[in-house]
């Protein structure tokens, strides 16, 4: 698939987060009209690896409204937030500032990253949770995350892990409760098209840019795009938790969060790297 054809269908998931802001901001599942609590979107082992923040210049690529980076402020780091979408950035202003918190924003194509943060070195850079899916090329975003950090920086990886994009979020028509393998584990099949009116949270319909792409990535594809931009992996978690419940059959756990019943397969991941 050549540069072009990838540039046209970011450009068609910009417009498709451009018109899913305003539903996000009005849904139950982001729950922005109650008490703001971002922590309840990190899994407790996310904090174990991060480490201590205060002080610390901490990048959240592909950041949407902002609620993770907010928890980042709130633990006294010097947070920025970087997102492709206008309506998205200008949403995650509104938050920062209702909440009183210091937050960078800045809208840009994350394969722009470096130019857009003006060279600017980070301490963290932190991505994840329904990020790297919609990157047609690993190994130029590993490329991009090393020019972001400084020398021994740390970038934090929490990602569905693909095992979870692989098995569909419901069934199909004529299809019983069973979890099915629908999409590939391994990437490497070209983006997968999608045109649909609903997003993953509750609200109306999305209005007007419909049409998304998605890129399946295995686990190893990004771990060797980091090992060949010079990046070491320190860490790797594999978890059976989420912070919603993506399928009926899932029960909460004493975190809070929500897993299936047994057998127990992964469905989150944390990675540690260093440059």
């Amino acid at each position: 698939m050549t540069t072009d054809e990838h540039a046209r269908m970011m450009s068609a998931n910009r417009a498709n987060w451009d018109a899913r802001t305003p539903v996000h901001l009005a849904s139950r599942f982001y729950g922005l009209d109650q008490d703001l609590d971002p922590a309840r979107w990190f899994a407790p082992f996310e904090w174990d690896d991060l480490g201590e923040l205060a002080g610390r210049d901490v990048l959240h690529l592909q950041c949407h409204l902002g609620t993770e980076t907010i928890a980042f402020a709130q633990r006294g780091a010097r947070a920025v937030g970087l997102d492709f979408s206008a309506a998205s950035v200008a949403a995650a202003n509104r938050i920062a500032r209702r909440a009183g918190l210091d937050v960078t924003y800045v809208q840009a194509n994350v394969y722009d990253a470096v130019e857009a943060l003006d060279r600017r070195r980070f301490d963290v850079v932190y991505t994840g949770k329904g990020a790297l899916c919609y990157l047609p090329d690993l190994d130029r975003w590993a490329g991009v995350v090393a020019r972001l950090l400084r020398p021994g920086g740390r970038l934090y990886i929490v990602e569905f892990h693909p095992l979870l994009n692989s098995l569909g979020p419901k069934p199909g028509p004529g299809e019983g409760p069973e979890l099915l393998l629908r999409h590939d584990y391994l990437g490497g099949g070209g983006a997968v098209h999608r045109d649909a009116t609903h997003t993953y949270t509750d609200g109306p319909a999305v209005e007007g840019a419909t049409d998304s792409y998605e890129w399946m990535h295995g686990i190893s594809e990004g771990v060797n795009a980091l090992v060949q931009n010079g990046l070491t992996i320190r860490h790797l978690t594999e978890s059976d938790e989420l912070p919603w419940p993506r399928w009926p059959q899932m029960v909460r756990t004493p975190s809070g969060w929500w897993r299936l019943p047994e057998p127990r397969i992964p469905l989150l991941y944390g990675l540690l790297a260093t440059r």
